[in-house]
């Protein structure tokens, strides 16, 4: 839209916070699709990317969060905080995920700044 009001690679650049090489680029894809009668709709997704997929998917993930930030207790567990392994442990006990290791557990859980032993405290903080 920048492009079409007349703006040059540099003034996009500046105006999106991105290169003026990456404002090329993507005016360049775009134009590309356009000669190629390409959809609009089609032309805003993403292409498939490469690498391995994801191995789980949002809401698994989100589960996962949720149950890192419950009590262990109300899973019978008798520990007072969880760790990467007992979440690892109960999540596939529930059949959420099919496996999955206590290191990606603390991965996802760095990832999104979750700590399962202060949740309690920012969840429900201490009365006065």
């Amino acid at each position: 839209m920048l492009a079409d009001k007349g703006n040059n690679n540099r003034e996009i650049g500046r105006e999106l916070s991105i290169s003026r090489f990456m404002a090329r680029r993507w005016r360049n894809r775009w134009l590309e699709l356009t000669e190629r009668l390409i959809p609009v709709i089609e032309r805003l997704q993403d292409f498939e990317r490469s690498g391995t997929p994801a191995k789980f998917n949002m809401e698994q993930v989100v589960e996962l969060f949720a149950l890192a930030c419950s009590k262990p207790e109300n899973y019978g567990r008798p520990i007072s905080d969880w760790t990467a392994r007992e979440l690892a442990e109960e999540i596939e006990k529930q059949g959420i995920i099919d496996s999955i290791s206590p290191r990606h557990v603390g991965r996802l859980l760095e990832e999104a700044e979750i700590k399962p032993h202060q949740s309690r405290y920012w969840l429900t903080p201490p009365s006065r």
